[in-house]
């Protein structure tokens, strides 16, 4: 994915940095296009590749039928499946993300584990205490995440078809 500035839509007045990706359109339904991700050529250069789970290596979870994902027509735009598309989410949507997956059970283990320390418990009482706050974590993490979602923020949104090459489409 890449990262490109633009103007804020008249919907959305809040962002002007979008994480691009592309996807195919692999079905239609009405107003809805069912997308899936496209592996970019950076991804066979890359230095990880042969650990990123990105690629899809066999287990349900990563493979790219199983990360298909539902838009609504935007605008009215007919999209035919096979046709590439861009698609982007705002910046700081996946920032929030990233803190809530990561940053939040962390800081709440750590902090149980540090109250812990302060009050001189013993190293058992300590590890529990740091696996209650990981616990609490995760909760907390999941609500944030069940919020981001109900708000949309990180719900993809259609920028534009993909016309860059036409050695792309997919018949």
């Amino acid at each position: 994915m890449t990262t490109h500035s633009s103007t804020p839509s008249p919907c959305s007045l809040a962002a002007a940095h979008i994480v691009e990706g592309y996807a195919r359109v692999v079905r239609t339904e009405g107003a809805t296009v069912w997308l899936e991700p496209v592996q970019t050529t950076s991804c066979g250069g890359c230095v990880s590749a042969s650990m990123c789970s990105s690629k899809g290596l066999g287990s349900i979870a990563n493979r790219i039928e199983a990360r298909r994902f539902r838009l609504e027509h935007p605008d009215g735009a007919e999209l035919k499946v096979g046709e590439r598309v861009v698609v982007g989410v705002d910046d700081s949507a996946l920032i929030k993300a990233s803190l809530i997956a990561y940053a939040m059970p962390l800081a709440s283990a750590l902090t149980l584990a540090g109250l812990s320390q302060c009050a001189e418990a013993d190293d058992a009482t300590t590890m529990m205490l740091t696996f209650a706050g990981l616990l609490v974590g995760l909760i907390a993490m999941r609500i944030g995440a069940r919020r981001l979602r109900a708000r949309g923020e990180l719900t993809p949104r259609f920028l534009r078809r993909d016309n860059s090459d036409d050695t792309h489409r997919i018949a």
